[in-house]
């Protein structure tokens, strides 16, 4: 059978499009300050600098230069992308109407600072931006002199006017900057780079694209003739032949009709009330490793309501996108223990993780056949309803990093689970955005809690395949079935080694 091609989840930008976008915004911006070192801030000599980085300089200046346009064009790809991930994927309801709210002001800024560039070189496609947006600016009623009429010949444009443009063309992008650390202001260990080798990769395709084709100015502008002809840039100016077309007044409603929805896609969608997590003080030690592992910054610590000198977990119910992946990380919650063996600090209110180790007890016990597997999945991975069998005990959390490693030491040792399959998203695009990272990390021995014992550590499977993977999944299955040794090596397996022996061993991807 036939297995799945995928490229590695550092190498994939599907799953890094946030960090893409801002180390995008990074490299326009070191192009652009090395351009303006060289821009002359003048009508006479503005073409003329841009031709003179371009061609006298032609090796850094050029390279330069169409680093700065194509990065450019690759943010809008990146954001466009970002935006529609985020809105398939419904990471706009709830707690996560903020970063979707504030993302939405980040368009208009984007645009502009693109727009704003284009200005600068002063060519005819410069010109026909700027008569173009001056009519569009003057249809609203806000605006008292025209903006078109300082554009109606070269007599009426001064240097002042690119000394303006200068100051927007800084001014925007710093505005979009502040903008994009606010729209990741509620998510903790926000990551705001790509993986290195996807970073090296972009500006690797950049630059050869720099070279194979350079980034040229149209004739100079000349505010006594009409433009009869121009190429666009599509990823910025796709908007402008519809001024055209229709004229301002209908496409300043197209815009704000569309801002306006985008806005409102929070509050329009009718999403499930989320369960959020609860505070146990009876249980909790103030360890503070829920605090460290919440995705949303939806907990803090503060003083223990009535332990001397202990800490104790606060959850900010705003925040909390009830994912669970606090009370997987909570190390109160160990089964071995004769009194209050399930209990933790923090739970899901719906359902404590006490209550799903019972059930899962209730299923195991129902079954009979030897080499009993324990299936466990995420509500936004694939599927797992339809495998539980005989030999097979199913259980699917909100994240799969809801899950204590602890349970897992437990029902090897104690419960008679002979392997443990761990599914969910794929690795490096989890929906709650590291909850397949936290639980890799457990289970290697990189973060607390993890699993105690090398022999349950060996019969622990990881399967990251998403929401497509049930095929995958059915496979698994059948190879440990197939086996001679439930949860030992088959002819197409690769048991996890024992924590102590290797790090950073998986089981298998998609």
């Amino acid at each position: 059978m036939s297995r799945e091609i995928s490229l590695p989840a550092d190498l994939n930008p599907l799953f890094h499009l946030g960090g893409l976008g801002f180390y995008l915004f990074w490299i326009v911006a070191v192009t652009g300050l090395y351009l303006f070192i060289f821009f002359e801030t003048s009508i006479m000599g503005a073409w003329a600098s841009v031709e003179l980085i371009s061609n006298e300089q032609y090796y850094v200046g050029s390279l330069m230069r169409s680093l700065h346009r194509y990065a450019s064009a690759a943010m809008v790809l990146v954001v466009t992308a970002h935006l529609a991930k985020e809105f398939l994927m419904k990471r706009y309801q709830g707690p996560r109407w903020f970063s979707w709210v504030s993302g939405v002001p980040l368009l208009w800024l984007l645009f502009a600072s693109g727009i704003g560039g284009y200005w600068l070189v002063w060519d005819e496609r410069a010109q026909y931006v700027a008569q173009t947006t001056a009519t569009l600016f003057d249809a609203l009623p806000i605006v008292v002199e025209p903006m078109a009429f300082g554009l109606i010949d070269n007599a009426t444009v001064s240097d002042r006017f690119f000394s303006l443009l200068i100051f927007l063309h800084v001014g925007i992008p710093l505005a979009l900057l502040l903008g994009m650390f606010i729209h990741i202001q509620r998510i903790s260990r926000s990551k705001s780079l790509p993986p290195k080798r996807l970073a090296l990769a972009a500006l690797a395709s950049l630059t050869v694209v720099s070279l194979i084709k350079p980034a040229t100015s149209m004739a100079p502008a000349d505010l006594d003739r009409s433009v009869q002809s121009v190429d666009l840039d599509w990823y910025y100016m796709n908007v402008y032949p519809l001024i055209d077309i229709l004229g301002s007044g209908p496409v300043w409603g197209l815009l704000l009709g569309i801002t306006i929805a985008l806005l409102l896609v929070p509050l329009l969608s009718r999403a499930p009330e989320p369960t959020i997590a609860v505070v146990d003080p009876d249980n909790c030690n103030g360890c503070g490793w829920c605090f460290a592992d919440c995705p949303y910054d939806a907990v803090y610590m503060k003083p223990h309501d009535y332990k001397k000198n202990h800490q104790q977990s606060v959850v900010i119910a705003d925040k909390c996108v009830g994912c669970g992946i606090c009370a997987g990380a909570c190390p109160t919650v160990t089964p071995f223990k004769s009194v209050n063996h399930a209990l933790s600090g923090i739970n899901l209110a719906h359902k404590s993780n006490a209550t799903i180790l019972d059930e899962i007890i209730i299923d195991l016990k129902k079954m009979s056949s030897p080499g009993r597997v324990l299936l466990v999945g995420c509500g936004h991975g694939a599927n797992i309803d339809g495998f539980a069998a005989d030999d097979v005990a199913t259980v699917s959390l909100e994240c799969t990093a809801q899950l204590p490693p602890s349970y897992i030491d437990y029902l090897c040792r104690r419960e008679g689970v002979d392997t443990v399959v761990l599914t969910g998203c794929r690795e490096g695009d989890c929906y709650h955005r590291v909850g397949v990272e936290l639980q890799q990390a457990r289970l290697r021995h990189e973060r607390e809690p993890h699993l105690r014992f090398k022999d349950v550590a060996v019969n622990v499977h990881e399967l990251w395949v998403g929401s497509g993977g049930r095929g995958a999944i059915a496979d698994k299955l059948r190879q440990l079935r197939q086996s001679d040794k439930v949860g030992q090596s088959g002819q197409s397996d690769q048991p996890r080694k024992a924590p102590s022996a290797a790090k950073g061993v998986t089981d298998e991807a998609s």
